[in-house]
C-alpha cells in the first residue's frame, strides 16, 4: 500500500493504476467510512507540521494546497482529477460526488475518512487579493459560528442542522492560492478533537491537495468547474491520444469526457453522489 503524504514525492511502482467508470445516473448508497486498521497496511499519515496561528504562510512554499503552477509542488501524478483540483490517495477513504441535480454538472467532493469527513471546494478569487477574509466575516453572522486559530490559519467553528434534527461542529477552513480559494469543511473528529489521528490525516491530505484554477474567466466567488473524476490511466490514455494526433496540446484535458465549463453558481441545488474506493486507488464509480 502506498500513501502520498505532504510535500512527498510519490513512487509510481506502488500504485496499481484502474480505470474510472462514468458517474453514474442513479441515487447515493451509504458510505461506511471503515479504515483499515492492520498496521501493515495503514502506511504512513500524512505528515502535517503546521503549528496552530492566525494566519498561514506556508503555502507554495514547503507546504500546500498547491498550485498546479506551483514550482515545488508535489509529483502528482497519480492524484485524481477532479478537474478543479487533484486529489491524492489515503488508505481507507471514501469518495462522495455532489452533482447538479439537473445538469448532473459535478459540483463538489466530499472525503470520508473514519468517523470524519471533509467536503471540497475551489472558489475563483481576484487577482490581487484572496477571498477568505470576506467569507470568513460572513460566516460569523451564523447563529453560534466563532473564529479560531488553527494549523491554516484562522478558521471558523460552526453548529450545523442535518436530518434527524441532529447538530453537529463542523471546521471550516480555506487557504487563499493564485486567483483561487479552496475551502474545507471538516466534521467529526476532524472537526472537534485536533489531537485526533484522523485530524492529522484529514490536514494532510487538505494540505496535499493540487488546485487547478484554469484560465478561463471567471468573476471572484465563482466555483471553479470540476468534472467526474478521471483516473491517472485515463490521463494517461488521453495524452497518448493527443500525442498520437500529432497535437501540440501540452495535456490531454481536452479530450476529458464531459468536462463543463464555467462559471457555476455555487447555490445550486445538488444531489450527492458516491464514488467508492477499490484497491490502491479511487477506481470505481456505483
Amino acid at each position: 500500500m502506498g500513501l502520498f503524504g505532504f510535500g512527498r514525492k510519490k513512487h509510481r511502482d506502488e500504485v496499481e493504476e484502474q480505470p474510472a467508470d462514468e458517474l453514474d445516473q442513479t441515487e447515493a448508497a451509504g458510505v461506511d467510512g471503515e479504515v483499515d486498521k492492520d498496521p501493515e497496511n495503514q502506511g504512513d499519515h500524512p505528515s502535517f507540521s503546521g503549528e496552530v496561528s492566525g494566519s498561514y504562510e506556508g503555502r507554495g512554499e514547503d507546504r500546500g494546497p498547491w498550485d498546479i503552477k506551483d514550482e515545488d509542488l508535489p509529483d502528482y501524478d497519480e492524484y485524481l482529477d477532479m478537474g478543479a483540483f487533484y486529489l491524492p490517495f489515503l488508505k481507507g477513504i471514501e469518495l462522495r460526488i455532489g452533482a447538479d441535480k439537473t445538469r448532473q454538472e459535478v459540483r463538489s467532493c466530499t472525503i470520508s475518512y473514519g468517523s470524519s469527513s471533509l467536503e471540497l471546494e475551489a472558489f475563483a478569487a481576484p487577482k490581487s487579493m484572496g477571498l477568505w477574509d470576506d467569507v470568513r466575516e460572513e460566516l460569523l453572522h451564523k447563529d453560534g459560528a466563532s473564529e479560531v486559530e488553527g494549523v491554516f490559519g484562522t478558521e471558523v467553528r460552526m453548529p450545523v442542522s442535518v436530518k434527524g434534527g441532529k447538530t453537529v461542529v463542523t471546521r471550516i477552513v480555506a487557504v487563499d492560492g493564485p486567483r483561487w480559494m479552496l475551502r474545507g469543511i471538516f466534521t467529526g473528529k476532524a472537526a472537534t478533537n485536533p489531537n485526533s489521528p484522523e485530524t492529522e490525516a484529514l490536514n494532510g491530505y487538505f494540505a496535499d491537495i493540487v488546485v487547478d484554477r484554469g484560465e478561463e474567466p471567471l468573476a471572484p466567488h465563482d466555483l471553479i468547474p470540476m468534472h467526474p473524476p478521471v483516473s491517472p490511466a485515463e490521463r494517461k490514455a488521453a495524452a497518448e491520444a493527443v500525442d498520437g494526433d500529432g497535437s501540440n496540446e501540452e495535456s490531454g484535458a481536452a479530450s476529458i469526457p464531459d468536462k463543463p465549463t464555467g462559471p457555476f453558481d455555487s447555490d445550486q441545488e445538488v444531489e450527492v453522489k458516491t464514488t467508492l474506493s477499490r484497491g490502491p486507488m479511487f477506481s470505481e464509480v456505483r
